[in-house]
């Protein structure tokens, strides 16, 4: 049986093996520890939130999202990941997560949800249409880290 809930302090190691899983996934390196998970996620002023899944007791997936603005449309959420462990594919455990995101969306007024997909992640981007994600093909996601950070601070 499926059921969705908020993460807390006590899941940072859950939290941490399965974005592990999901940058296997997605072949990134991941460099983020438990530490920070808890400080940023579980401290003082969170700076995210994450939904666990839980399949009969066993970790099934998460989404983990946090506030954003637009200064066009106004406040939103930024989903960054909504991941499924392989084993639980097919069971609607990314449709509900997903669902349980957009309700706060609704619920805090936001115009919508901003995720980004790698491009070679067909599945990923089949699974957002049939939810009526609209693809931003004109925008280009832009990152400005490492030396052209602290480039831009020296001016």
């Amino acid at each position: 049986m499926l059921s969705i809930r908020p993460a807390n302090r006590n899941d940072v190691e859950k939290l941490k093996a399965l974005i592990h899983e999901m940058g296997e996934y997605e072949r990134l390196p991941v460099v983020i520890t438990e530490e920070t998970l808890a400080r940023d996620g579980f401290g003082p002023r969170p700076e995210f939130r994450v939904l666990i899944a839980d399949w009969d007791g066993q970790p099934a997936g998460y989404a983990f999202f946090f506030n954003c603005y637009s200064t066009f449309r106004g406040r939103g959420l930024f989903l960054e990941d909504l991941f499924v462990c392989p084993q639980f594919r097919g069971k609607k455990v990314g449709d509900t997560l997903l669902s349980h995101v957009a309700d706060v969306a609704l619920e805090e007024e936001c115009f919508g949800i901003m995720l980004n997909v790698l491009g070679w992640n067909r599945p990923a981007m089949e699974f957002f249409r049939k939810h009526d994600a609209k693809f931003l093909d004109d925008w280009k996601t832009a990152c400005l880290d490492g030396k052209a950070l602290r480039t831009l601070t020296a001016t």
